[in-house]
């Protein structure tokens, strides 16, 4: 909705009327005159008051639009993680350093909306074209247009924002991509099936179906159940818990056998609730292990003769293409990573460094990570700092947001 003009150059409409009037009067032009300038076409909507408010995006997300009592007329849209399939349409309630991330937004004179997402579970192809569909409704309902546009996600809200860096930079000015699987995500889904088939070696048995075909009753009884008896397996073996964890090399917070239950509880989840999702979304199964050779246990040849195998399908190996990153970036990305994570593995900052320096984008790339474990496990002096730094690489970089930093 933002018009620009036809090239008047630093001249206003006025005087570019009265130039062309000495000209033809003293040429002796047409005595009607100059067609009259072309005018910008008038922002439309209403003009924000503080509060929030919520509606409907034409694809069936759910939307929330916040603006403070003194808006700076910039725009932060929010992208939210991973939400089990079989939960039902919600807009997300986030919180950093005990603010919801609306209030934090907010606080620094920032509009805020968020999104539910069309569908939850593997989305982040349709949750950017949710984003656009919420940004334009945004410019659609308020005056005037917010004059920059940037976007804040963690976990796969991290690589919703990264591929709205790279795929739609006309639209967003920038992005800040949190404890995202960026870089490889064949191979983060890849993460998650080697966990559960080394599990299942380990601990055979203690959940029903395997790696790629789950029961719905596993979910159904997950917490009441399943986990309860994972934990109780691995503190009666904690030699084969620490195999486990050696093996595929997932972090933990410490040694001990409730930092590696917890580790194990979060990663087995995304399988649990995961894989029949991601089957259907990409038209087959993804999980590919017939190469892999495992390592780090005390029988290496054991696990490798005796370890489940998978084949990929074809087709789901095509779709996944459009969940990969490109490193293509043409508006600045800022990632923030804890080096601990033991969901998404920290190498996937790597990965993507790697692309997006083969892609000559490396300028409007920058990475930061805190050396702490747990899954998106950030303080708000860091989230604000990374936020910070992106505005500052937008070159719209604020007083307020520096001492924050």
């Amino acid at each position: 909705m933002r018009w620009q003009s036809g090239g008047v150059g630093r001249f206003g409409s006025a005087a570019v009327v009265a130039l062309l009037a000495g000209i033809l009067g003293c040429g002796g032009g047409d005595a009607s005159g100059p067609e009259p300038p072309e005018q910008p076409p008038a922002d439309g909507g209403i003009q924000p008051s503080a509060g929030c408010s919520d509606g409907t995006l034409e694809h069936g997300a759910l939307f929330r639009v916040c603006f403070p009592s003194s808006w700076n007329g910039d725009l932060v849209l929010y992208a939210h993680g991973y939400v089990a399939p079989n939960q039902p349409l919600a807009l997300p309630d986030d919180h950093v350093g005990g603010l919801s991330v609306s209030s934090a937004a907010t606080s620094l004179g920032y509009a805020f909306a968020t999104t539910s997402y069309r569908a939850n579970g593997l989305v982040a192809p349709d949750a950017v074209a949710d984003l656009v569909e919420l940004k334009d409704t945004i410019e659609q309902r308020y005056r005037p247009d917010p004059a920059h546009t940037v976007i804040v996600g963690f976990s796969e809200g991290g690589l919703v924002a990264a591929l709205a860096a790279e795929r739609e930079p006309d639209l967003f000015d920038g992005a800040l991509a949190g404890c995202g699987p960026i870089g490889d995500f064949r191979a983060q889904l890849d993460f998650i099936g080697d966990f559960r088939v080394v599990f299942d070696y380990f601990f055979p048995g203690v959940i029903p179906g395997s790696a790629v075909d789950v029961p719905t009753s596993v979910q159904t009884d997950w917490n009441t159940v399943y986990v309860p008896e994972i934990a109780a397996a691995m503190a009666a073996n904690p030699a084969a818990a620490g195999q486990l964890i050696a093996v595929t090399g997932a972090s933990v917070a410490g040694p001990d056998i409730q930092s590696l239950a917890e580790t194990t509880i979060g990663l087995l989840w995304y399988n649990v609730f995961g894989t029949a999702d991601a089957r259907a979304r990409l038209g087959g199964q993804p999980f590919d292990n017939t190469a892999r050779v495992y390592a780090g246990s005390s029988d290496d040849v054991g696990l490798n003769r005796g370890v489940a195998r998978y084949h990929a399908d074809a087709a789901a190996l095509q779709g996944l293409g459009s969940f990969e990153t490109t490193g293509h970036l043409q508006a600045p990305l800022v990632t923030l990573h804890t080096t601990g994570d033991p969901v998404i593995p920290f190498d996937q900052e790597a990965l993507y460094a790697t692309k997006v320096s083969q892609a000559g984008a490396s300028a409007e790339l920058t990475q930061s990570s805190v050396a702490r474990p747990g899954h998106c496990a950030f303080q708000a002096s860091e989230v604000f700092g990374a936020f910070a730094t992106l505005w500052q690489k937008i070159g719209a970089g604020s007083a307020v947001l520096a001492s924050l930093r």
